[in-house]
This record gives structure tokens, C-alpha cells and sequence, in this order.
């Protein structure tokens, strides 16, 4: 059974530099999951609950010192202490209801205390709005964006579902974001779910295992579902899953171990990426054949040519020729002759370290040589006539 890479993505165990080579490399190509490019989407999930809550408090607390140091200066020229006056101006605005401190008896007194009541009832009133808002209005505005974030989802078909936003998840949300793929990440950490949000994704958060989540991300009206937790048996469970609730779901599953592979086709994956095993890949072909390498990745044009290739079901391939390898000795024209159209050669690295681009039909293929190829996406069994796996 022949292996997937995904699109933009690597082994965890790989450095970064095989990881982002390796968005370049992949054999699930990302049209397979972009498929034809749509509108740009940005589903807006941010909501606004009329004016800030801590500038409503701020103003009202500030209001309600304002009222406090004008009536504590009435009381004042009225003739009474610092201290009674703020005691008597406590018990106004708090509506205690206490004894008044002196006796109201005079018409500036009955002025005062009638506008403290007023004043102080009123913004003590506004306060306490204000801080029930500061305390509800984050929980508010969280329940409406998920409410229109289900709204969004339940209008999507045709659409990808992420499993898991890890650093996986997290480019290949970004590559179908940026191809304007409609998709749903299925995240359970909150940190993720908030990171994903910021960036504008539909994002439900919970366990990807739990099949009332799958639903809720509209499992049964999408096209694929890419499962790509670091749990083996998550995956294999978010498989079994996924199949049972949509048999026409193309779905692409991560495996940690390659052990795993099988148990993820078995339980109904398409396709089963081993990013470990890419990353070894990428890694023995930097050691084995970096002249070769830079010739297929020296420059983002090249890797822009790689993606194409993909795109149209083909990929670049660097195999090396067995010392008694069938095609080991071969002329390029003799081993495309009988590769019949599988492949064709392009450039030899030989065993010197000197690279041959463009060799003639003439050119023999000698043991150790890096065969640089197009072939056919899925790895033909005609490269492996070269006596060694491609690297």
C-alpha cells in the first residue's frame, strides 16, 4: 500500500527547514482539498455589544466621586465637618436610610439633600449596571459568535474539516485559507480555539472523537476530512467515525507509527500520512543527493513548478540506482522505453558530485547515481526498478 505525504506538512521530528521544504513536497497535493479556488472567505465572528462595559463603569464611578465631593462640600458650607458631611453623604447615596448627623432645616440643606438623593440614586443606579455588563458582556458576546458561527457552518457543504489545530493543523489551515478553501477546525484547548478564532476560522471546539461534534461541523454535507491529531488511536476512532456518518467522505488521516497505517486504511481513510516517515524522507535526500535537491528546490520558482506539478498529478522524485538495480547501466532512452511512460529523467546526480541536467537519451545511469524523475502522483512501481525507495 503506497504511502500519501500531505500538503504542507512534515515529521514533528524533522527541523524546520525539512518542515517548511516539505509544504513543497507533499503527494496529497492541496488541490485534492482546495479543490476549485472560491471567493476569498472570512467569516466574521467577532460581536459588538453596544459600548464598553469598562468605560460605562469607569464613567459612572467617576460620576458618582464627582456627586460625592460636591455634596460633601455643600455639607460643608452649610456649616458641618469633613466627617459628617462625607457620613452624611455615604448614607444619601447608599440610601441607608439612617438618622440624618444634624438636623435638615434650612432650604439650602433641603436643596442639597434632594439633589444628592437624585444624583447619587442615579448613578449608584448606572453603576450597578455597569458592573453586571463588565462581568456579563465578554460571556454575551462569546454566545452570539458562537451563534452565528453555527449559523455560518450550518450553511457550508462541499467544505474540509480539520481535526486537531497542533502545528500540523495550523499550516494546513493557513494553506486552505489562503486558497479560499471553506473549512471547520474541531479543536478541544482553549488556547487553539482562541488562536483559530483570531484568525478568523470556523472553529467548534470539543473532542473531534465525539460524533455529535463531527456533526456539528456538518460531517455529513462535507467533501473531506483531514484528521491530523498526534494520536494514533484518535484518528483511528475520528476515522471510523467520519465513515459511518458519510460513506462518500474522502478522508486523509495523520499516523504517528507506521504500524498504524493499515489500521487507519482499514477503517476507512483514503489516503494515510506518516510525517515522521516524510521528514526521513526529505532528510536522507538532503544527505543523499543535495546537488539534486538544489536543483528541484533552489529557488521559489522551483518549488512554485513542484506545486504545479502536483496540481496536474505529477511529482518530482530523486531516486538512487541500485548497483544491480534492472535499470542500473541502462540509457536514459532505454529505461523510459521500458518504464513505458511511467516516468521520464531529468537530471542525474552522479556518485562525484557533479549533476547532469537534461542528459541525453544516450546517457547511461550508472550504481549511486541520484535519478532525478517525473512520474506519475503515487509513486508507480516503475521507480522501484531502480533497486532502492525513492528518497
Amino acid at each position: 500500500m503506497s504511502r500519501t505525504p500531505c500538503n504542507g506538512v512534515c515529521g514533528d521530528e524533522a527541523s524546520d527547514e525539512v518542515w517548511q521544504a516539505q509544504q513543497q513536497r507533499a503527494l496529497v497535493p492541496l488541490s485534492i482539498l482546495a479543490g476549485t479556488p472560491e471567493p476569498r472567505w472570512r467569516p466574521r465572528l467577532a460581536v459588538t455589544v453596544g459600548p464598553s462595559p469598562a468605560r460605562n463603569l469607569i464613567g459612572g464611578v467617576a460620576f458618582i466621586l464627582l456627586v460625592t465631593v460636591l455634596g460633601v462640600a455643600g455639607y460643608m458650607l452649610a456649616g458641618w465637618t469633613a466627617g459628617d458631611a462625607l457620613y452624611m453623604v455615604i448614607l444619601t447615596i447608599f440610601s441607608v436610610g439612617y438618622q440624618e448627623v444634624h438636623p435638615i432645616n434650612t432650604p439650602l440643606l433641603h436643596c442639597l439633600t434632594i439633589l444628592l438623593i437624585v444624583l447619587g440614586c442615579t448613578g449608584m443606579i448606572f453603576v450597578t449596571g455597569a458592573l453586571v455588563q463588565f462581568f456579563t458582556a465578554s460571556q454575551l458576546a462569546q454566545l452570539l459568535g458562537l451563534k452565528r458561527m453555527k449559523t455560518e457552518i450550518d450553511r457550508l457543504s462541499d467544505h474540509v474539516i480539520v481535526c486537531g489545530f497542533g502545528r500540523i493543523g495550523n499550516m494546513l489551515a493557513r494553506e486552505l485559507h489562503s486558497s479560499g478553501t471553506t473549512f471547520v477546525v474541531l479543536e478541544r484547548a482553549d488556547k487553539r480555539v482562541a488562536e483559530a478564532r483570531a484568525l478568523n476560522y470556523l472553529c467548534v471546539q470539543g473532542e473531534a472523537t465525539d460524533e455529535e461534534l463531527l456533526i456539528t461541523a456538518g460531517v455529513k454535507r462535507a467533501r473531506i476530512l483531514a484528521s491530523v491529531l498526534p494520536d494514533d488511536a484518535a484518528n483511528v476512532f475520528i476515522t471510523l467515525s467520519a465513515r459511518s456518518l458519510n460513506l462518500g467522505l474522502q478522508i486523509i488521516a495523520r499516523g504517528e507509527m507506521p504500524a498504524t497505517e493499515s489500521k487507519l486504511l482499514n477503517a476507512g481513510a483514503n489516503q494515510v500520512v506518516l510525517p515522521a516517515h516524510i521528514g526521513a524522507e526529505r532528510i536522507a535526500e538532503i544527505i543523499l543527493h543535495p546537488e539534486a535537491t538544489r536543483l528541484i528546490r533552489s529557488s521559489p520558482q522551483n518549488r512554485g513548478f513542484e506545486t504545479e506539478l502536483h496540481g496536474l498529478g505529477l511529482e518530482l522524485e530523486v531516486v538512487t540506482a541500485a548497483a544491480r538495480g534492472p535499470f542500473t547501466g541502462l540509457t536514459i532512452e532505454e529505461i523510459e522505453s521500458r518504464a513505458k511512460g511511467a516516468f521520464l529523467i531529468i537530471a542525474l546526480n552522479r556518485q562525484d558530485g557533479s549533476t547532469v541536467n537534461r542528459p541525453a537519451s544516450s546517457t547511461r545511469v550508472r550504481a549511486g547515481d541520484g535519478v532525478v524523475v517525473i512520474g506519475r502522483a503515487g509513486r508507480t512501481g516503475a521507480l522501484y526498478a531502480f533497486g532502492s525507495k525513492p528518497v
